[in-house]
Formats: structure tokens, C-alpha cells, sequence
């Protein structure tokens, strides 16, 4: 299995596709690298005409210079842990100074969108992660990918977030929950989340990674309301039950810190350049290969350094 990721070159003359298998493994802290890094590392993978199916693709970016617009999305690595996200979104903003870095919500759908493509891409079916009984492992881990479902009458679910958001269902996951654990409340991390009041057929939902299909269609006659990534909308309309841990800014900065210089490290220290040696014939690019530019990889490491400085000092 690949981490599949598309990187998206823009200008005013058009754009360029380029394609990695594994790209998708921690994009975010590739990006730390800055522009002058991190677009040559893009530029040199394998050009490529027609888009990977959205849900093969884990990770993508559109970087546009001439208008200072870096786009991007993920499902996993620092920008998905409630611990690191906004952390990590931070010290990007900090690595890419008078660009303009947003996250792509709807995934690759959202680049053909914004280069004026048709964005829409037939879904398989939905597949909705399976319900979790209190204590399971996945719960306790610090990084769980679990989403929470929390009802307008008091019920609150935790999900396994391996497939589709539990939005996609429609009321139809109410039905699927009857029977499923009730976990009373949820005062941990997670990756998503829904609270559904099917009284006043009012929804909201959010996420930190990214989706591809749009969110009302599977609720006629409700109200659905995105919070994109801001979970603190679900503890208020849940009144509580769903309550995570506020996460430690400064830990999570250097952290995330500490992550990124690790990955511009070098050739030797690099796990995409472990992948190269192992695997000759798969599509990495060569920016992480053996023959990589000490320049380059301190380039990287000064963009960090200076992003976190920024962050630390304001």
C-alpha cells in the first residue's frame, strides 16, 4: 500500500499535477520546509496528467507563487491530532510569510474546484466507521482516530474514524446508533465529530482532515451546519458531554518543531530516502533521495526555526 498525495503547481499560464506514492506520510512537516524547499521538492515528482480517485488520495497541496496561495490537505500526521493541528497550521502560516495558507475541507475535490474543474467525483457508498465500546484501545491512544456523535437527547457515541465521516449517513445513522454503546460523555481527543438534534433536525459537524462528497444532501428538511475544525462548537451544543483536552500550545509547538527539523535532517536520516533504497521503482521524487542538497535541507531547517521563533516570541 501506498500514502498516495497530488501536488498542484499554479500561475497565471496554468498549472502542472505532479503525483508521489507516498507523499501523503506527514506532508505537513515537508511544507514546514518553506517555499524555497518545499516547491523544487514538489516540482520534481513524476508529472502527471489525470487525478488519482479521491478516496486514494491521503494527502494533497496546491501551491500558487504568484498569488501567494498554498492550499492543502491531509487525513493524517500533525494537522490531524488535536494535540498538533493548530499548532502545526500555525508554523506553516510562519514557513510560508505573506503566503496565504488555507485547508482544503473537501480534499482533492476542492483543487479541481479551485482551478475552475468540474470538482464532482461519483461516490462509491458510504462506509461508516464502526461504534466503540468504552475503554476500547483506540480510545485511550493520544492520537485516536475515533469521532464522537453526541445526540439532542443526551446519548454519545464514539466511532472508529477509519472510513467516512458519521455526517454522510444522514438520519440514518441514528438508527444504525439504537443499539450501539453509550459512552455518556467523551473527555478525550478526536479526529471528528457530530452532534445531532433530531428534535429541532439541526446538525453540526467537524472535522480535521478533509472529506470529498458535499454534507447536507444525506439530510433533507435539516438544518446542517460545518464547524470545520472547531470542536469547541460541539462542546457547547452538547452541552459538555463531548469535552476534550484544551492542548498545550507551547508543547505542541515544539513538538511539531522538533518533528519537521527531524524530517529535513538529511538524506541519512530521512525515511523517505529509506523508502528510496528499499524501493527503486516507486514515485517519491527526488528531493528526498540520497542525493538531496545539504542547501536545500538547511534552507528547510532555517524556515522552521524561524517559523517557530515567531510563534514563540509573536
Amino acid at each position: 500500500m501506498g500514502n498516495r498525495a497530488v501536488f498542484v503547481i499554479a500561475g497565471p499560464d496554468g498549472h502542472t499535477r505532479h503525483r508521489s506514492s507516498f507523499g501523503a506520510v506527514d506532508l505537513a512537516l515537508d511544507l514546514l520546509g518553506g517555499p524555497e524547499a518545499a516547491l523544487p521538492f514538489m516540482r520534481e515528482h513524476v508529472r502527471e496528467e489525470g487525478w488519482y480517485p479521491d478516496d486514494m488520495v491521503e494527502a494533497g497541496v496546491l501551491a500558487d507563487p504568484a498569488r501567494g496561495l498554498l492550499l492543502l490537505f491531509a487525513w493524517e500526521g500533525p494537522t490531524a491530532s488535536p494535540r498538533t493541528r493548530a499548532a502545526t497550521l500555525e508554523l506553516l502560516r510562519g514557513a510560508w510569510p505573506g503566503w496565504e495558507v488555507r485547508w482544503l475541507y473537501d480534499g482533492q475535490r476542492g483543487l479541481r474546484a479551485h482551478l475552475g474543474l468540474d470538482p464532482e467525483e461519483e461516490p462509491a457508498g458510504v462506509y461508516p466507521g464502526p461504534a466503540l465500546e468504552p475503554g476500547h484501545e483506540e480510545i485511550l491512544d493520544p492520537d485516536p482516530m475515533v469521532a464522537v456523535v453526541t445526540t439532542g437527547d443526551g446519548r454519545c457515541h464514539v466511532l472508529a474514524d477509519i472510513e467516512d465521516h458519521p455526517v454522510e449517513e444522514g438520519p440514518a445513522l441514528l438508527e444504525r446508533l439504537r443499539d450501539a454503546p453509550d459512552h455518556g460523555s467523551h473527555r478525550l481527543g478526536a479526529e471528528a465529530g457530530i452532534h445531532v438534534d433530531a428534535q429541532r433536525r439541526r446538525v453540526g459537524w467537524w472535522l480535521n482532515t478533509a472529506r470529498s462528497r458535499p454534507a447536507a444532501s444525506p439530510w433533507p428538511g435539516w438544518t446542517v451546519e460545518f464547524w470545520e475544525d472547531r470542536w469547541e462548537e460541539h462542546r457547547r451544543a452538547s452541552g459538555g458531554r463531548f469535552d476534550p483536552p484544551v492542548p498545550d500550545r507551547a508543547a505542541a509547538l515544539a513538538a511539531v518543531r522538533d518533528e519537521a527539523l527531524e524530517r529535513w535532517a538529511g538524506p541519512r536520516g530521512d525515511a523517505r530516502a529509506r523508502l528510496a533504497a528499499a524501493h527503486p521503482h516507486i514515485t517519491l521524487g527526488s528531493a528526498f533521495a540520497p542525493a538531496v542538497a545539504a542547501e536545500r535541507a538547511a534552507t528547510a531547517r532555517a524556515a522552521i526555526e524561524a517559523a517557530y521563533r515567531k510563534a514563540v516570541v509573536g
